[in-house]
């Protein structure tokens, strides 16, 4: 298993020397997010700055950019960081590309982001073999790639593509088509082992392929401290967290799963109400083991392997990372998984 580090940045300039810490610290792999900030801006700068650490997107929102521009960004980065760009895609949910990036919202959304992932491959083929561009499917018709607009080949063409999810379609599609998986930290180990793991490997065994040839990976919740108090707060801070998620009608089948049905009504309706303040406590201490591990720092490594061996490929931490604080911490935690 992997220990792999979320990077939360508001400042592009803050970027080199976290990346730098990220791989003297010993992490895997650096993650960026498509939330406030454009998710492959600041791997361009952690790839300058340094070596062997890869770099990759958990995730950037498919839906939101044309496969071609998107070919190009992830075509660059590759070849920049030479072969250390991992690109992870994810859907979003309708709203959020209808009404935030105003873009059209195509149905069923599986076979949308299937074609996506192989119109990537076309585009990245034809750059790297020279050969005709002629991709045509439901979604996309990619014909033109005149000259002056192809980047050309290079020495690291094999761009990995791991997709997200949490239904049972795209679980079923990463077996398909993905190099990985990037499983949603609003899970359980039963809903991982279960239902997501199944559904993987349903969907590779159609293609021919192992749940093995999938690269699993998740950020995790953890309600860590180096003493009660500081667990509490985290504690709390994964209630509201699992409270938010478990209102959003994406995520019931994890509640569902549980028999928390009713729970997860309400904090829909409190939601709708935007209240809130209330949720948090409708989360029992029941779900929040389920959802989290709940340790000391120095206990989190025998934690992590005690519920994810042989579950997940790679894990990340739900938690801020800063390169500035906590270096002895972070370097144990890292060199528990060398």
């Amino acid at each position: 298993m992997k220990i792999d580090v979320a990077l939360w940045l508001d400042n592009l300039s803050q970027v080199p020397a976290a990346a730098k810490a990220a791989e003297k610290l010993g992490f895997s792999t650096l993650w960026t997010t498509d939330t406030n900030h454009n998710p492959l801006f600041p791997l361009v700068l952690a790839a300058e700055h340094t070596q062997e650490i890869q770099l990759g997107t958990s995730i950037v929102v498919a839906f939101a950019r044309s496969p071609m521009d998107l070919a190009y960004q992830a075509w660059d980065l590759m070849r920049f960081s030479r072969g250390r760009f991992i690109l992870g895609l994810g859907t979003q949910v309708s709203a959020h590309i209808t009404r935030r990036f105003g873009m059209e919202w195509k149905t069923p959304a599986v076979d949308h982001l299937r074609e996506y992932v192989n119109a990537l491959r076309a585009i990245w083929h034809a750059w790297q073999t020279g050969e005709r561009l002629n991709f045509r499917g439901q979604f996309y018709k990619l014909t033109l790639m005149a000259p002056f607009f192809d980047p050309g080949p290079h020495d690291f063409p094999q761009v990995p593509i791991y997709t997200a999810g949490v239904n049972l379609r795209m679980c079923r599609l990463a077996g398909e088509v993905s190099d990985g998986f990037h499983v949603h930290p609003f899970h359980t180990r039963r809903y991982l082992k279960e239902v997501v793991l199944g559904a993987i490997a349903e969907g590779a065994a159609s293609t021919g392929r192992e749940l093995g040839d999938i690269d699993i990976s998740s950020a995790i919740f953890v309600a860590a401290g180096d003493n009660q108090a500081e667990i509490d707060a985290a504690i709390g801070f994964v209630r509201q967290q699992v409270a938010f998620y478990a209102s959003t009608p994406s995520y019931a089948p994890v509640m569902d799963l549980h028999g928390w049905g009713d729970i997860r009504e309400q904090l829909s309706r409190m939601a709708i109400r935007k209240q809130w303040e209330k949720m948090s406590p409708l989360v029992t201490d029941d779900m929040v083991e389920q959802f989290a591990i709940i340790c000391t720092w120095d206990q989190l490594p025998a934690k992590i392997r005690e519920k994810y061996d042989g579950l997940l490929d790679r894990v990340t931490l739900y938690t801020l990372f800063d390169p500035q604080e906590d270096q002895e911490r972070w370097s144990n935690i890292c060199a528990a998984f060398q």
